[in-house]
């Protein structure tokens, strides 16, 4: 639009029709608008946003749906994008995978770019992305595991809940995980939603499982697992159990599969119901009939027939597992018992100098995810494993910000991590908008950073690009009739992006 206003400029300045004191005016003009295009330039918000799940796409939706201006640069480690939606997501839930629609839409916006095959920490520093970038938001999650720190936890086939799930949904570092499932009894140390949905891949029948987007190879070793019994164990009550109703009606509904309960453990729970907020009271309602009541006579007979089972048990923690003859391989684990102090929802378990052992060919941890610390800058909390912030701004760092289980911890589902999402890209609209993020003075984003990575020999994977993978898969997928077949390897996924 200037080169416009100049060429015009030029010829009105040549034409004999025009006084001399409008060509000045002219000139006046032009320069005015040329300034204007300068300063519009210069007050583009650049946004880096650091992990491509939930979080990361909920806050760029945000700023790019709230601030007409800003672009969102988005970095990724792996070559493909959506986080936790495609590996942390149970393959038979696929409908919670529904929001990647919501994500690819993100995606399409022209002020929106995907870098995937970008590891930021190894591959570019945080204070370069702090350089080239007015904000800087750190969306990359919960990685690490929470280890139970006791005697037998290094044994073959103790495993955690997070190597499991990203093993069973073809994450790259996992794909070849070593599970042994030549073992009729499991443990699984957590009531949580991960907890129960790891029980469930390893219970339900193969024929339902094969209509999923689990790894072949995964199918293969589950089709002739042995399995017959899954436990999992909490450290308190059945009134602390953490996981959702959803996920507790299609354990008990499970097909070939039947729930032991003891009903002594539950009897309490009626007298506690109607005092609870809502959703608890549903959930411990459901927990408290499938215990108690006698079940109807399909569910009856469907759990009369069922070869393999599955139960909680509480006021139970682990002290040691247990290695079998030869030293290498699980046979058990020695449970502390425990009791419970304080009030209500509230109550904390103690141990006691009581134990019972429970036998078991495989464990499972799954008593949460840490975050890691990928700068020593950056406020990095050890005990929680997030980094400290104060409503998604970083202590201490102006123009820098969290979102999602890096800032919270490992609670809640998909959305609460949108609540997150979105809270956060608020704030960092409404601090460019006060001007407590300086966006006036122009900064290099992601050409900036492109240089760096051409520098380091890294190749950026852009979203179009990754569409390739994703179409390559869904054809994979639709050939086995499966809505998709994962490649599970990096090397792989890159020489069919760039074939």
């Amino acid at each position: 639009m200037t080169a416009l206003f100049i060429s015009i400029e030029h010829e009105l300045r040549n034409h004999t029709r025009y006084s001399t004191v409008l060509g000045c005016r002219f000139r006046q003009l032009a320069a005015r608008r040329l300034s204007r295009d300068v300063a519009y330039a210069s007050s583009v918000p650049q946004v880096c946003i650091v992990g491509s799940g939930p979080a990361g796409f909920y806050t760029a939706q945000q700023i790019l749906k709230s601030c007409a201006t800003a672009q969102v640069d988005m970095y990724e480690k792996l070559p493909v994008p959506f986080g936790l939606v495609r590996y942390g997501v149970a393959p038979d839930h696929p409908e919670v995978k529904n929001c990647i629609n919501t994500f690819t839409q993100t995606a399409a916006k022209d002020r929106f770019s995907f870098l995937g095959n970008v590891n930021i920490g190894s591959d570019v520093t945080f204070s370069q992305l702090k350089k080239a970038y007015h904000a800087v938001v750190l969306a990359y999650g919960a990685a690490q595991d929470t280890a139970l720190n006791i005697p037998g936890e290094s044994l073959h086939n103790v495993l955690s809940a997070r190597e499991f799930v990203g093993w069973y949904n073809g994450l790259p570092e996992d794909a070849d995980l070593k599970v042994d499932l030549d073992v009729e009894s499991v443990a699984v140390i957590g009531q949580g939603n991960v907890a129960v949905d790891v029980a469930r891949v390893l219970l339900t029948p193969v024929d339902i499982l094969k209509n999923t987007d689990i790894p072949e190879n995964v199918l293969e070793s589950l089709s002739s697992s042995r399995v017959k019994r899954v436990t999992l164990i909490g450290r308190r009550g059945p009134e602390h159990i953490a996981l959702t109703i959803k996920e507790l009606r299609e354990m008990i509904n499970l097909q070939g599969c039947r729930p032991l309960f003891r009903q002594d453990d539950y009897q309490h729970l009626r007298g506690l119901i109607p005092n609870l907020p809502r959703p608890r009271k549903r959930l411990l309602e459901l927990l408290a009939k499938t215990a108690l009541d006698k079940p109807d006579a399909k569910l009856a007979s469907s759990w009369a027939a069922s070869e393999r089972d599955w139960s909680f048990r509480f006021l139970l923690s682990p002290r040691e597992i247990l290695a079998a003859p030869g030293g290498q391989a699980v046979c058990g684990i020695l449970l502390g018992k425990n009791r419970l102090e304080g009030d209500g929802l509230n109550q904390r378990a103690v141990q006691t100098d009581e134990t019972e052992t429970l036998e078991c060919g495989l464990v499972l941890r799954s008593i949460g995810y840490r975050g890691i610390n990928i700068d020593s800058l950056l406020p990095f909390n050890e005990q929680l494993g997030t980094i400290s912030n104060d409503g998604g701004r970083v202590t201490g760092h102006n123009g820098v910000y969290v979102s999602g289980w890096i800032s919270t911890g490992p609670v809640g589902v998909i959305l609460s991590t949108m609540t997150s999402g979105f809270s956060t890209g608020k704030a960092i609209v409404a601090d460019i908008e006060a001007g407590l993020v300086d966006a006036s003075q122009p900064r290099g984003g992601n050409v900036e950073i492109m240089n760096i990575l051409k520098e380091r020999g890294v190749r950026p994977v852009s979203f179009d690009e990754w569409t390739r993978l994703d179409k390559y898969e869904v054809e994979a997928g639709t050939k086995l009739g499966k809505p998709r077949e994962k490649v599970c390897n990096i090397k792989q996924m890159m020489n069919i992006i760039y074939q």
